[in-house]
């Protein structure tokens, strides 16, 4: 029996020493677990997962982040697809949301360039109650080289074996997983016209509400390869109006702004918005 830890909270999982050996490779796509530690626990304890021979690790890691997102909502913490990003000056983060493809990282990117410290590359424990604060999240911040190559070409990234590369090597003594109150909420979208000019647009309750309900089942969209067990079957009834009530409170709380345009566009809204120090007087965080 294995401690996952995840936000200060604690999944118990039974599983065989083949889940250990792969466990460092997976840890950076679990929220929460950016040590990659695990513990061992009294085999008498009850267990929250129990992962059947024959599941693959990647099997393995959607299995977990599922029952994640139910243990999570238990202490009224959702697991939002979102990238997060601490505040270079203040106890405060900004949440970056979008579907896949919409350009989250490489904002994360201009915004690490202006001094702020990534939180979460891709999931991020967010808690509700009593004000919206981010406690940690993925530690993994995948992105296309090539994305990252045509908007950031002073990077000179290695030419990859993959489009697929982890930022978090580049960000080694800079990210901050200790999260922060939320101080904005913001619908990226980055656009290929790099005459754009990015702006805000405050979305209504209802339609914010909507994109936090979307972004929240992030964990049980997923097909398994080597199970035939359906994600969304972990959150039961009472589980999930247990997520829209905690939505529909974040959408009431906290605004939620939508931009598009480049990434150095959108994270200069974002500063306006938030207040912090421009990129030019912090310096690079690379």
């Amino acid at each position: 029996m294995f401690a996952v830890p995840s936000g200060s909270r604690v999944l118990r999982l039974a599983a065989d020493n083949r889940f250990a050996a792969s466990w460092p490779r997976l840890a950076p796509h679990v929220p929460g677990a950016a040590s990659g530690e695990l513990t061992l626990l009294d085999v008498g304890a009850p267990a929250d997962l129990v992962l059947e021979n024959g599941v693959s690790p990647d099997d393995a890691r959607r299995l977990i982040n599922a029952h994640l997102h139910r243990l999570h909502l238990g202490h009224d913490t959702l697991c939002v697809h979102a990238v997060a990003l601490r505040h270079p000056d203040e106890d405060g983060t900004v949440v970056l949301l979008g579907g896949h493809g919409a350009g989250k990282t490489l904002v994360a990117i201009a915004l690490v360039e202006r001094g702020w410290r990534p939180v979460a590359g891709d999931v991020a424990l967010l808690d509700v109650h009593p004000a919206p604060s981010v406690r940690g999240g993925t530690s993994a911040f995948m992105a296309r080289s090539s994305a990252v190559g045509r908007w950031f070409p002073c990077l000179r990234l290695d030419p990859p074996d993959t489009d697929r590369i982890d930022l978090r090597s580049r960000w080694s003594g800079v990210t901050d997983p200790s999260g922060g109150r939320v101080l904005a909420a913001v619908l990226v979208g980055v656009d290929g016209d790099p005459s754009a000019r990015a702006g805000l647009h405050a979305e209504n309750a209802h339609t914010a509400a909507t994109a936090w309900l979307r972004a929240s089942t992030h964990l049980l969209d997923r097909i398994l390869e080597t199970s035939p067990r359906a994600l969304r079957l972990v959150e039961d009834a009472a589980a999930a109006r247990r997520r829209i009530t905690l939505v529909n409170a974040l959408a009431a709380r906290l605004p939620l702004h939508t931009s598009r345009g480049t990434p150095q566009h959108i994270a200069s809204r974002i500063e306006e918005l938030t207040g912090a120090v421009s990129g030019s007087e912090k310096g690079a965080a690379w």
